[in-house]
């Protein structure tokens, strides 16, 4: 354990905290990150960084290269974007952007990798270039295709990228990985099915029930997890609407049903399974109730596959900088999804998890209005990303 690199840190960590704060006070969704990107910027700036704006429209990549011999590269990403959810945390530093919030941690990714490049800036002992790369638009806005069709990789090479995410309710100091599926594709779905309606009390016999062919649909939808897919393979169906009728008309059959959900999956075969048998389910059902049906099927990011090689290397400096005892590298794999997967279909990286702390608020989930990173996790995120510079790159001292 590199209690040194911690001490040394964790005097950044009153600055650090301040900057985490006020980015959390200013919450800004996707692809409207103004000032969060204006304030990475300065920050980069003033710590000596060579800083390029607009990347991807809001993206911003401070480079920083090291003192010693050597011409590799590696990437370091962080997101920036918060999310449409109203706060109750009660923090003095809460949102003052009404309906906006932090609640999935992004103000504590880019502090921590803002916290990595001003240690680094005074401690260039490495042989390489780092590029710091602050994505906007993660949660499923599509911030990290538009770096990249801004040409990411291209204006600022690297070798190989790496990303981390804070995991709530997971004891402090500690970081999970694994090879592989990692994090699961998310897609999105809608079905609208069209009838007669009709007259519910004196003439049901009369009308064709979309409400019924939608019960139906829903209990359908069990049957592809449980008997299309695998029993080795993973995959998760959700219903997370369903719009149809009027409280007001309660004895009226409506003539349009719409509902939809989300879908999971780690593989391709997998996740085209699960869009054609939907399909099928649908217009099968629709046609034997004399009803009509209309599907969209939305693809969103891709699974999260890392890397062998530098799942290998981020556990290690994960390792030398907590223990290997608070380290798991077969850690099982996440149904949620994330941007960063884009990022590694065009380079090798790996993405860790992050313990920010058990018990009390910090084991508030993501995406609740409850939920506040834990500041005391700072220093461990700057120390993983030093540790891997210097895993990757040397670090004289």
């Amino acid at each position: 354990m590199n209690d040194a690199l911690l001490d040394r840190i964790r005097q950044l960590q009153p600055e650090l905290t301040a900057i985490r704060r006020d980015i959390h006070a200013h919450p800004e969704i996707g692809m409207d990150e103004h000032r969060t990107s204006a304030l990475v910027a300065a920050k980069l700036r003033e710590w000596g960084l060579e800083v390029t704006e607009g990347v991807g429209r809001f993206g911003v990549v401070g480079t920083l290269k090291g003192k010693a011999p050597g011409q590799r590269a590696i990437g370091l990403r962080a997101d920036m974007d918060a999310l449409y959810i109203e706060e109750q945390t009660g923090k003095p530093y809460a949102s003052t952007n009404k309906g906006l919030m932090h609640a999935c941690g992004h103000d504590g990714h880019t502090t921590m990798l803002l916290g990595a490049a001003r240690y680094l800036s005074e401690n260039r002992g490495f042989g390489g270039t780092v590029q710091f790369i602050f994505q906007p638009a993660e949660e499923g806005r599509g911030g990290a295709k538009a770096m990249l069709a801004d040409g990411l990789f291209d204006r600022f090479p690297v070798d190989a990228v790496y990303g981390l995410h804070n995991e709530p309710g997971r004891p402090l100091g500690t970081f999970m990985t694994r090879v592989g599926p990692a994090l699961a594709a998310g897609d999105r779905w809608t079905v609208t099915f069209r009838g007669t309606g009709g007259h519910g009390g004196a003439t049901p016999h009369l009308s064709t029930d979309v409400l019924v062919l939608q019960a139906q649909f829903i209990l359908a939808l069990q049957t592809i997890v449980s008997r299309n897919v695998a029993a080795v393979d993973s995959a998760v169906i959700s219903v997370g609407a369903v719009h149809g009728g009027s409280p007001g008309a309660l004895n009226v059959m409506p003539a349009e049903v719409t509902l939809g959900g989300t879908c999971r999956s780690y593989t391709k075969d997998v996740r085209d399974t699960m869009e054609r048998r939907m399909r099928e389910l649908a217009t099968g059902l629709a046609a034997s109730f004399h009803c009509t049906a209309e599907v969209a099927y939305n693809r969103g990011g891709t699974a999260l596959v890392n890397h062998a090689e530098q799942t290998a290397i981020a556990v290690s400096a994960a390792s030398a900088l907590v223990g290997a005892g608070k380290v798991d590298g077969n850690a099982p794999p996440v149904t949620g999804g994330e941007d960063f997967a884009a990022m590694l279909e065009a380079r090798p990286g790996a993405f860790v998890f992050m313990g920010q702390g058990a018990g009390g608020a910090t084991s508030e989930g993501l995406h609740t209005p409850t939920y506040d990173f834990n500041d005391d996790a700072i220093p461990y995120g700057v120390g993983y990303w030093v540790s891997l510079v210097a895993e990757e790159m040397g670090m004289a001292s």
